[in-house]
């Protein structure tokens, strides 16, 4: 299905095709990348789980994100959509693909509720991630950052690796719902 068309940018339903196209792409940034998460994507999306978007460029693989209809972390339980594994491949950023795909997860996610909420790393690596959450109205949670599962206590150790996050949310405007 498609979301979104212009001259440029195509926001899609993910589909096997783009995998290869998405994890090239990250191994040429240094990431490390499989294909494992993307099959699981298009699994959980298959299952009815969650919704798998896609983005091209010009033709081309440029970015994803993915809309679970419940959300785990802080949200775990309380009927809140997540954003969750959000990317655009650095050769095609600043061309307004991740806004467009941040605004497609938002219109899906008001169709279940008139909240989303994300988990975003602290780390340098999702600093412009981090910046675009907070100028799209994201807003810290308040239960503090979470490593993997659980919350992070006050003073305790910690690795700031992909694990170490911090739970925000928005409220849906009427113009952003479905």
């Amino acid at each position: 299905m498609e979301y979104y068309n212009d001259s440029e940018i195509i926001i899609r339903d993910l589909e096997e095709r783009d995998i290869a196209g998405i994890v090239e792409g990250e191994l040429a940034q240094g990431w490390n990348s499989t294909s494992d998460k993307y099959e699981m994507r298009l699994r959980d999306s298959r299952e009815g789980r969650s919704v798998a978007f896609a983005a091209e460029y010009r033709g081309e693989i440029a970015g994803y994100i993915n809309l679970y209809k419940s959300a785990g972390g802080a949200f775990s339980g309380k009927g809140i959509p997540e954003i969750v594994d959000f990317g655009v491949l650095e050769k095609f950023r600043r061309r307004g693909i991740g806004g467009r795909l941040m605004d497609i997860a938002e219109q899906a996610a008001g169709k279940y509720s008139d909240t989303v909420c994300l988990g975003v790393g602290l780390h340098s690596g999702y600093g412009s991630a981090q910046r675009m959450y907070v100028k799209r109205g994201y807003i810290p949670d308040g239960s503090g950052v979470w490593y993997g599962n659980s919350v992070c206590g006050q003073y305790a150790e910690c690795r700031n690796d992909d694990d170490l996050i911090l739970y925000m949310s928005k409220e849906l405007k009427e113009n952003t719902r479905i």
